[in-house]
């Protein structure tokens, strides 16, 4: 890994606490929803379909990192708000409209202004 940048990136990652990850994760895939989202509006389907692909993976894995038993109610809440992302995905992809894209995205951006 010779390219400064990567390490420096790398670095940040392997060094961040549990709450600053989280906000990493929340800023990926918000720029990967954007992205997916012009994506879906320039009519670039292979640019949609990935930027979806990506977006959908962290929502997914902020779901699979969710501590049931800690959060109780609240954890409940966020699953129900992270199946409903994916599933909006899933029907933006399918479509090719933004809409679905555009909805997720405030949620996310909700959820993450929540967590700042």
């Amino acid at each position: 890994m010779s390219n400064p940048y990567a390490k420096y990136k790398t670095n940040a990652v392997m060094s961040a606490s549990r709450e600053k990850l989280l906000l990493m994760m929340y800023e990926a895939a918000i720029k990967f929803n954007k992205l997916a989202i012009k994506a879906a509006e320039e009519k670039k389907i292979a640019e949609r379909c990935e930027n979806i692909g990506r977006a959908f993976d962290i929502v997914l894995e902020l779901n699979n990192t969710l501590d049931h038993k800690v959060g109780g109610p609240i954890a409940a809440q966020l699953e129900q708000l992270y199946m409903f992302i994916t599933e909006q995905y899933t029907k933006g992809n399918i479509s090719g409209d933004p809409k679905p894209l555009k909805d997720a995205l405030k949620i996310l951006e909700t959820l993450y202004e929540g967590w700042v």
